[in-house]
């Protein structure tokens, strides 16, 4: 991209549903997005996803590109840094009620939210409001399609006392 970042993308990943993208909402894409071109890989993490794509070169194996070694790996517990993860961990946020928000008395709230994986749908979210001591189901929203944000919502009768909301999210290959 125009900030020299080059990231290693397995062939089979590219075979399978990548996308040069040159258009969006039938406009073309503007240049904060990636204008002219950008490369989009669902399910992937965000910094995979390279803006201003001006090259394709396609290897026999990773190039150890500067981005790759030296800012996205993770260190492991034993010290050692591990390279090359792709796909978005299932994940859940609640977006509502958030910070900022005054819930002024008791009463019945919704709790709502996002959650998503890189592996494929969203099957199941649970929302707990006491710290993770019993989760309920939580209502998903249509559409609920493989590696997309998927809408989750549930009431919430709240006491008015302390709580701590939290959530979680299961993708149908059961993680």
């Amino acid at each position: 991209d125009a900030a020299a970042m080059s990231r290693s993308v397995p062939l089979e990943k590219c075979l399978d549903d990548a996308v040069i993208a040159l258009y969006q909402n039938g406009e073309a894409i503007r240049p904060e997005q990636g204008f002219p071109m950008r490369l989009l890989l669902p399910g992937f993490e965000g910094n995979m996803n390279v803006k201003w794509l001006r090259r394709l070169k396609v290897t026999a194996a990773p190039v150890d590109a500067r981005d790759e070694t030296s800012h996205y790996t993770e260190l492991m517990p034993n010290g050692k840094a591990r390279q090359y993860m792709f796909p978005q961990a299932v994940k859940s946020a609640i977006l509502k009620p958030s910070f900022g928000m005054t819930m002024r008395e008791p009463g019945l709230y919704e709790v709502s939210g996002l959650a998503w994986s890189g592996a494929g749908r969203v099957s199941r979210v649970e929302i707990t409001a006491d710290g993770g001591k019993t989760w309920a189901p939580a209502a998903l929203g249509d559409p609920v399609m493989p590696k997309a944000l998927t809408r989750f919502r549930l009431p919430w009768q709240w006491d008015g006392r302390s709580a701590v909301l939290a959530s979680r999210a299961t993708d149908e290959t059961g993680d």
